[in-house]
């Protein structure tokens, strides 16, 4: 019986995915990869860690890939992981215990009094205020968010409404999928949602040219949302998404969230943050 299946969407990732797998290596009772035609040596890594390997054409909303990859595995439980994210010891653990656990003992496991779980908690109702209500009571603890310790610029960032970057990585099969509309999209629950206390590693921007490549893409994506909703390309748009936007995410990620803590890169991560928004509505009306 496979207990856990590690699965990764991937493209290029020859500098992360050894790293990636190594982390999880012990624990996985197989390793699914969907390759996006990489030209580098990402596939021939995987294969080093008996990874099965399925190649896969690119695709400009990556969670249609991270699906199919969601689809193929066989195992009970699945944790999906993106190449650039490193699961700790402590969190690898953790995984093995709750996947023994029946519903009474996870529901049992979570502390009455704790800074995190205070902060997973206003997570969780801002994305329902988004999105609306994740998962629904079953009775069955199908899904897990895992607190993501995201690292800029070489150094984890605490601040900045960045930490916890609660994100759902561990799901039973046959009850999470990606709806894959967009790349900021909650999965579909068809279940309870519980929380992981231990941290993932997310070294998703080691430099400045990294973080820029993903803004590009990012961008990319919200233009192509602004297109599909109609935003209006005339002065009223062109005030929210170039001016108030900016300004209220770099107060709200600065200042109320305490980025100056995290000194220059929490300037840095606030204001590239903040330009998103000009950024997209740009790239849309220049379409």
């Amino acid at each position: 019986m496979i207990k856990l299946s590690i699965v990764l969407a991937v493209r290029n990732e020859e500098e992360n995915i050894a790293r990636c797998l190594s982390a999880v290596a012990d624990i996985a009772d197989e390793i699914i990869i969907f390759d996006e035609y990489s030209v580098d040596k990402t596939r021939d890594i995987a294969k080093s860690f008996g990874a099965k390997v399925y190649l896969e054409p690119h695709h400009a909303n990556f969670h249609i890939t991270k699906q199919k990859a969601i689809s193929k595995a066989r195992g009970e439980w699945i944790l999906q992981l993106d190449a650039d994210e490193v699961v700790t010891p402590e969190l690898a653990r953790e995984i093995i215990d709750v996947t023994q656990m029946n519903y009474e003992q996870i529901i049992s496991r979570r502390p009455k009094e704790n800074k995190k779980l205070v902060l997973f908690q206003r997570h969780l109702k801002v994305v329902e205020e988004k999105d609306g209500s994740l998962g629904k009571k079953s009775g069955e603890i199908v899904a897990f968010f895992v607190p993501r310790r995201n690292m800029f610029l070489g150094k984890p960032l605490i601040h900045a409404g960045v930490y916890p970057d609660a994100v759902i990585r561990l799901i039973r099969r046959g009850k999470a999928y990606l709806p894959a509309k967009s790349v900021h999209e909650q999965m579909d629950i068809d279940g309870e949602v519980a929380w992981l206390f231990n941290d993932l590693l997310h070294f998703d921007s080691p430099t400045l040219a990294r973080y820029f490549s993903r803004l590009n893409r990012y961008t990319d994506l919200r233009a192509q949302e602004l297109k599909n909703s109609n935003v209006s390309k005339g002065l009223q748009g062109f005030i929210k998404e170039v001016v108030i936007m900016p300004i209220l995410v770099f107060v709200k990620l600065y200042l109320r969230h305490k980025g100056f803590l995290d000194g220059p890169r929490g300037f840095m991560w606030s204001a590239l943050s903040a330009s998103h928004f000009p950024i997209s509505y740009f790239k849309y009306i220049t379409k």
